[in-house]
């Protein structure tokens, strides 16, 4: 299946050679393994023995680094009805504790470096759980096919306590034995709708002008370096943030680089680029989501633009933080691209997603020269069912190809966990059929959960086939829309 993958020359001497942060922590390579929602807590949303497996897999794929999907800092207001979440108090749970402890252990069986991604969805909160989320602003995050209910506008009291709640669960996973946390400040979640003028219209100190509206960011950033320094090993803070929401009224390129400029001047230890939402889902559709751009703003279509869809962007913000390490994810698949942005000094790490969805230990093959160029899972294996395959010669076939790879990914993620070995041998309606189906699984066991949209309300309602297929559709369609 791979063979067209084989290589003979190991990747060049940037990417093999260790990187330490700021803050001390030594990764031993220069790939990374970028976050990337699991769904697989249990009813407490607490590791298990599925997440065990997971990273215990990844673990041994030869990356310098992991970093999990977004553990939430609280269960109100989660991504997805199956995130791990460290609330306060969790000091106290002893069995939290336990889990979060081993699942450390399994990343770093081999010697990766595993940094926790922290996060709070804001109003892009699934509906599984609460259909009456928070943001900046009562402003709804405009529907692509996903339902999310209407935010109400978080009072001061409730930001001081989000605040608080990133530094406790920053301290939780130092102790814990995790090498880091990275605040999730991108993809529309709400550390970034609080940056984005289009969902943040307050007139308070944390609305308007760009040093109120990264007020919240800030103060995150400061009271979670606060919280895990001390003795001890070392510790990362970092933040992932988006070069540009590429959206009309969202955070704009030039409005990233100063607020890199200020996580520069606050101390973290790296910044990862990224870019969209749910609104604009640059960061799942990659390429499809820049195709009206790249004559737009001179992008050009080299191989490098096509293929590492944000590194153009990063290239500003690395200018503008010398002393910050940089890591850029999206769409990179070739050692020629990755070795050409290290060397370039355009980024300091690579990220990589999906690729390891498929091939968990694509890292040391490619490290080792295995491999000149990683699988492209982007929905050529994926095949539509013989009663609609017509649908491939209309764009919305190819939309719905693109919405499948995105769950065939999520399910991915949940077979290794189980174990199984990654498979290509997919049907498109099953793949979109499963992942809801295993969604609204764990939302129906969220347990001492009790919101409007969990499993205790009974407004909770399912989705149909239909509903999942037409949101795979939306998705690409979103995209296309916002960049116009």
């Amino acid at each position: 299946l791979f063979g067209f993958f084989v290589a003979t020359n190991a990747m060049g001497e940037i990417a093999r050679s260790p990187l330490e942060l700021p803050c001390g922590v030594q990764l031993p390579n220069r790939l990374v393994k970028a976050a990337m929602t699991e769904g697989l807590a249990d009813a407490f949303s607490r590791p298990g023995d599925a997440l065990f497996q997971l990273y215990r897999t990844w673990g041994q794929g030869g990356c310098g680094a992991l970093i999990s999907g977004n553990i939430q800092i609280d269960r109100r207001y989660m991504e997805r009805p199956g995130n791990v979440a460290i609330e306060p108090g969790a000091a106290g749970d002893q069995a939290l504790l336990d889990s979060l402890k081993k699942m450390a252990e399994a990343g770093k069986c081999e010697g990766s470096a595993f940094i926790v991604q922290l996060g709070h969805a804001g109003r892009q909160t699934t509906y599984m759980v609460n259909k009456h989320p928070v943001g900046p602003s009562a402003v709804k995050s405009q529907p692509i096919g996903v339902p999310m209910g209407d935010p109400r506008a978080m009072t001061l009291g409730e930001i001081r306590d989000a605040v608080t709640r990133f530094a406790t669960a920053a301290k939780v996973c130092r102790d814990a034995g995790f090498d880091g946390v990275q605040l999730h400040a991108a993809h529309g979640y709400l550390l970034s709708s609080f940056l984005a003028p289009r969902a943040n219209r307050r007139t308070d100190e944390y609305g308007g002008t760009l040093d109120n509206r990264a007020r919240f960011l800030l103060e995150a950033v400061k009271e979670a370096k606060q919280a895990v320094s001390g003795a001890g090993p070392p510790f990362a803070v970092g933040v992932k943030l988006n070069c540009s929401d590429f959206l009309k009224g969202g955070l704009e390129h030039d409005e990233a680089i100063q607020v890199a400029r200020w996580l520069e001047d606050a101390g973290v230890d790296f910044i990862e680029v990224s870019g969209g939402s749910y609104e604009n889902p640059s960061m799942m559709l990659g390429p499809e989501a820049f195709k009206d751009m790249t004559s737009v703003r001179g992008l050009g279509t080299s191989t490098q633009i096509r293929e590492a869809y944000f590194l153009h962007f990063a290239k500003d913000i690395k200018a503008a933080v010398p002393r910050t390490p940089v890591m850029v994810t999206g769409g990179f698949r070739s050692k020629q691209v990755m070795e050409a942005a290290l060397a370039g000094g355009d980024a300091d790490m690579i990220g990589l997603g999906r690729p390891l969805c498929g091939m968990p230990d694509a890292c040391k093959r490619m490290l080792k020269g295995e491999l000149d160029v990683l699988p492209r899972y982007e929905g050529e294996d994926l095949r539509l069912p013989w009663y609609l395959r017509w649908l491939q010669y209309v764009m919305v076939g190819n939309l719905l190809k693109l919405g499948a790879t995105q769950a065939w990914t999520y399910n991915s993620i949940i077979r290794m966990g189980q174990g199984k070995a990654p498979t290509t041998q997919v049907n498109l309606l099953g793949e979109l059929q499963a992942f809801q189906k295993h969604d609204e699984g764990k939302a129906a066991v969220l347990n001492n959960l009790d919101t409007v949209g969990s499993h205790t309300n009974p407004e909770k309602k399912g989705v149909s086939t239909l509903v999942v297929v037409m949101a795979a559709v939306a998705i690409g369609l979103a995209a296309r829309k916002a960049l116009r």
